[in-house]
Order: structure tokens, then C-alpha cells, then sequence
């Protein structure tokens, strides 16, 4: 009696069909590797292609980062020079009031005005200076008092300050409008 119950012609029979089984197995097995290098190529080209991707964008991000810090020390070098061209124009005018300061205060200069010799308010009794050599010929002026004189000489200080602070402020906003 043959082992399991099998005829012994089923044998050829069930072995034709292991057979098959394992071609089959095996060249879907071949298939499978043949897909899976496939694949495995189209995915390291993908990788590939993202690294390169990812590199040039690194690349332009630092290049435009150089850009900006290039042109932030642009800028910085020209606020510098401007600040120093306006601390210089604002330590020379301030230089200069007080040397007019102390020309006034030790009478080495007078402040005088114009009078309007035909305003009716002129008629009053007012100091005038000589007018000989005077440039006006003629014209009747008043001497200020030396205390009036400091205080104006004092406005025109402030002034003269806050007009190249002006400038100063100006310059910086057309520095970073370029």
C-alpha cells in the first residue's frame, strides 16, 4: 500500500505540481527583486534629488544672508560717517556761540537792532549807536542789553542745535530708505 494513500502514478503527479509551485514561488521571488531594485533605485534617485534640492537651497540662504549682512555694514559705515559729519557741524556751532558768548559778555561785540525810522514808536528815547562806517548809512539802530543779548544768542544756540539735529535725522531716513 502506498504511503498516504496515494497511486503511485499521483506521485509524478503531486511532484509536477511541487514543482510548479516552487517555479512559480521563485520567479514571482524574481519578480519581487526585480521591483524591489526598482523601486530601490526610483527611491535613492529621490533622496538624491531632495539632498540636492535641500544643498541649493542652503546655498541661496546663505548667500542671501551674506547679501543682508553686507548690506546692513553698508549702512552701518554710512550712518557712522553721517553721525560724524553731524556731531562735527553741531561741536563747531556750538564752538561758535560760545565764542559769541564771551565776545559778548566781555563788550568785545554788541547786538544791535534796525529801527523803523518811520514807525511812531520810534519817537521814543532810544540809545543808538554811532553811525559812522555803519553799512546801513545812516540808519537808526538801539543797542540790547548785554542780559538780552545772552538769552538771544542762547535761543539761536537751541536753534542751531535742533536744525542739525534735523539734518541728522534726515539723513538717517534716507540712509535706510535706500
Amino acid at each position: 500500500m502506498p504511503a498516504f494513500g496515494l497511486i503511485p502514478g499521483s506521485w509524478r503527479v503531486v511532484g509536477v505540481v511541487v514543482l510548479l509551485a516552487v517555479l512559480a514561488g521563485g520567479s514571482a521571488t524574481l519578480a519581487w527583486r526585480f521591483q524591489d531594485g526598482r523601486y530601490g533605485r526610483q527611491l535613492a534617485e529621490q533622496a538624491r534629488a531632495h539632498a540636492e534640492m535641500l544643498n541649493q537651497l542652503t546655498l541661496a540662504a546663505a548667500t542671501r544672508q551674506q547679501t543682508e549682512q553686507d548690506k546692513r555694514l553698508a549702512l552701518e559705515q554710512r550712518l557712522s560717517a553721517s553721525e560724524h559729519t553731524h556731531y562735527r557741524a553741531l561741536s563747531d556751532a556750538q564752538r561758535d556761540q560760545g565764542r559769541l558768548r564771551d565776545r559778548l559778555a566781555t563788550a568785545d561785540v554788541r547786538l544791535s537792532v534796525l529801527l523803523d525810522a518811520h514807525d511812531a514808536a520810534s519817537a521814543c528815547a532810544v540809545p543808538t549807536a554811532a553811525s559812522t562806517g555803519s553799512v546801513d548809512h545812516g540808519a537808526v539802530r538801539a543797542r540790547l542789553d548785554p542780559a538780552h543779548a545772552q538769552r538771544i544768542i542762547a535761543i539761536t544756540d537751541a536753534g542751531d542745535r535742533a536744525l542739525i539735529a534735523l539734518q541728522a535725522c534726515q539723513a538717517y531716513i534716507r540712509a535706510l530708505g535706500r
